[in-house]
């Protein structure tokens, strides 16, 4: 080494005096990234058992696994919930022990896990139903990044309305770092949803999507600016997405007042920044967005 350790980590220690917001000492300790990842697979195989993990489950000892695995998962997500709490104290609260409080918030989400089961059941039906490439509902799971992409998100929904900071976002970026996938944990996703091939796909944190939506790689569900930067927090900067709506490759869709009615179509690589009525197919010809009536195809009022 070109300076001797003691020397290397006095320069560092002066770079941390130095540089501050990137160091985390003598503060409270932080959700661990590899403790969220082991959470993550967890998670999925009591989502999904028998396919993210390597035993045979047999029906005689499931209940024996499958309790195990929530006792494990309680003991190891309570404590992951225990530090995001005390790095972001819910509001009106003193800091304080929250080991207590950790272990009913990770209580009532494991509670969740049966409807979130339901709900993942009709992304796989969705993800089967319309893909013809799809041979049967194990390819689905086992093979296509949008059930994993969606059931974490789902879950790190449920953490985020719980009030948990931290761990809902860390749940999304390890499925967007295996998927290529990026939703938001606070968007709103109804059921029957499928985004097929997936990569670059990005759903912003005040989306609110609907049921049996369909869109494809490269999608963007985004805000018109973040010009604004914190000032826009909390506000609806993301667009709403009807239900049985289509959206193809490429498009883009920005902005908290836009929403795209039930039953359209949105054709690959459009740009919308305005709402569209309901039954609509959305193209692009000749250098401009055209909105026309599905049902007549003749020119709607956007």
């Amino acid at each position: 080494m070109a300076s001797p350790p003691k020397a290397l980590a006095k320069q560092l220690l002066d770079s941390y005096e130095r540089v501050g917001g990137i160091n985390n000492i003598d503060n409270a300790n932080l959700p661990s990234k590899s403790a969220i990842k082991d959470i993550c697979c967890q998670l999925l195989e009591l989502l999904f058992p028998g396919y993210y993990c390597n035993e045979i489950i047999r029906s005689s000892s499931a209940e024996a696994i499958t309790t195990n695995k929530i006792v494990h998962l309680h003991q190891v997500l309570s404590l992951e919930i225990t530090k995001s709490l005390e790095f972001s104290p819910p509001e009106g609260e003193l800091l304080g022990d929250y080991n207590q409080k950790a272990k009913d918030l990770t209580c009532n989400f494991l509670q969740k896990l049966p409807e979130l089961r339901q709900i993942s059941s009709t992304d796989v039906e969705a993800a089967f139903d319309g893909d013809p490439a799809a041979s049967c509902y194990e390819e689905i799971i086992l093979a296509y990044p949008c059930i994993e992409a969606i059931s974490i998100q789902r879950m790190a929904h449920v953490l985020d309305q719980l009030g948990i900071t931290l761990i809902p976002r860390m749940m999304t970026e390890w499925a967007h770092s295996r998927t290529g996938i990026d939703i938001h944990p606070g968007a709103k996703i109804g059921s029957y949803f499928f985004i097929d091939h997936g990569t670059g796909v990005v759903i912003g944190e005040t989306c609110v999507i609907g049921h049996h939506v369909k869109i494809y790689h490269g999608v963007t569900l985004g805000a018109r600016s973040t010009s604004g930067g914190q000032r826009l927090r909390g506000l609806r900067r993301h667009p709403t997405i009807e239900d049985y709506v289509t959206i193809y490759p490429g498009a883009t869709i920005l902005g908290g007042e836009t929403v795209i009615g039930s039953h359209s179509t949105v054709g690959g690589n459009v740009f919308i920044l305005n709402s569209v009525p309901a039954h609509s197919l959305v193209t692009y010809e000749k250098g401009s967005v055209v909105v026309q009536d599905k049902t007549s195809m003749k020119p709607a009022n956007a």
